[in-house]
């Protein structure tokens, strides 16, 4: 049962305002029904948890048209040459700095183009900082250490809609005319308030009270992974379903880029290894050569004229058939 000293702003342990406080999220609710789930077996108690995940998809769902406004937003700055600016403190920096470091490899963009920041710096990723989810003026010096702009988009991701880094990004960004998304699980957020573009997707209380890397954390997976995806769609890095600005670092995506050709144009292998070839790897690039049909420079020369964008560039290609 809570503690009415919970409730408390006097308690006498010095944290009876933010006791308080923390009394009011839904993210930090404590569920009577689950008080005895210690005594519970394992697959009872994972039968539990997978029946909480349930209910994720769904009160994101709900916030879909919120979703759909932060992304086409965050798509018109990024073509102007804006960047995606996640800001976060524990599981919630985590998270995007996650969904930072696999824009790379999945669409070939340079590092600088969507960027993860969480309080404390690198070091956070593996342990916590003390104290650097405390402070909005560290968020503002690791905005300004990016010399931010208005084009840029900045994300604040926080479970609680509290967490003063995030909350002190999103204030910091407005203020220098970036776009804001405030990203939380409580509804009437601090986060969402301070935000153009308030997302609150709320998930109701976690199976172990106040861990927000459950429910809440799943849930702020599935949103980031909206906002990076459905902008690359926007900006033009896939043709239809398919991966077109994958950068083939390896063995496995040199396979899947060779693929990717093989379902957009469905050319034989030699023409696959040719078109390749010509365009130094790119499958953007290959796909417009064999379907085209030009060389690889008037390929490079239309991307460039489109903006990236295949479709636009298959539609000014002057085919000679």
């Amino acid at each position: 049962m809570t503690s009415t000293t919970d409730a408390d702003p006097t308690a006498s342990d010095g944290y009876g305002e933010l006791r308080a406080q923390l009394a009011t999220l839904t993210t930090e609710a404590f569920r009577p029904e689950l008080a005895e789930i210690d005594r519970l077996g394992t697959l009872e108690i994972a039968r539990i948890m997978n029946g909480e995940d349930q209910s994720v998809p769904a009160a994101v769902g709900a916030r879909l048209p919120e979703i759909a406004a932060a992304i086409d937003g965050t798509a018109e700055r990024m073509a102007r040459g804006g960047r995606l600016i996640y800001a976060g403190a524990g599981t919630a920096g985590r998270l995007g700095v996650l969904d930072a470091s696999e824009c790379p490899p999945t669409f070939n963009t340079d590092p600088s183009e969507v960027i993860g920041l969480i309080a404390g710096g690198p070091t956070a990723m593996v342990q916590a900082v003390e104290g650097a989810e405390d402070s909005r003026e560290l968020a503002a010096a690791d905005l300004d250490a990016l010399s931010l702009t208005a084009d840029d988009t900045v994300v604040g991701i926080s479970a609680s809609g509290r967490t003063p880094y995030a909350i002190g990004a999103v204030e910091h960004a407005r203020g220098k005319g970036a776009l804001t998304i405030g990203l939380s699980c409580n509804a009437d957020s601090a986060l969402g308030a301070a935000a153009e573009h308030p997302i609150e997707v709320v998930v109701g209380p976690e199976l172990l009270t106040g861990s927000t890397r459950l429910k809440a954390g799943t849930a702020q997976k599935l949103v980031l992974n909206m906002l990076s995806t459905i902008t690359m769609i926007r900006l033009g890095k896939t043709y239809g379903n398919l991966m077109v600005d994958v950068r083939a670092s390896n063995e496995k995506l040199r396979a899947r880029s060779r693929r990717i050709v093989s379902l957009a144009t469905g050319a034989s292998d030699e023409e696959i290894e040719a078109a390749l070839a010509a365009t130094d790897g790119e499958v953007k690039n290959a796909i417009l050569t064999i379907l085209g049909q030009v060389d690889g420079p008037t390929a490079a020369e239309l991307l460039t004229a489109s903006g990236g964008h295949l479709r636009a560039a298959l539609a000014a290609a002057p085919r000679t058939t």
